[in-house]
């Protein structure tokens, strides 16, 4: 699901609803508190893109962005 593209990781992910996106979201925050590493996120009724790089790395993609969307992946294959 997600390519490698100007420094980044991306993805979109479609769901149902608004609440099912929502609820994406809520899930995969926790997941990324307890990783200590955030997406850079956005959020329009039923689709939510994300993009991963790592800040402390200068904006490059490193094995947290990678370890980060295999997770996101996993949550997203549970809804």
């Amino acid at each position: 699901m997600f390519t490698q593209k100007d420094n980044a990781l991306e993805a979109t992910f479609t769901f149902k609803n608004f609440t099912e996106a929502f609820s994406f979201m809520t899930h995969v925050a926790f997941y990324c508190e307890k990783f200590n590493h955030h997406p850079n996120w956005t959020n329009v009724y039923n689709r939510v893109h994300v993009q991963l790089t790592t800040h402390d790395a200068g904006n490059t993609v490193t094995d947290k962005d990678h370890q980060l969307a295999k997770a996101i992946e996993m949550i997203y294959n549970k809804e």
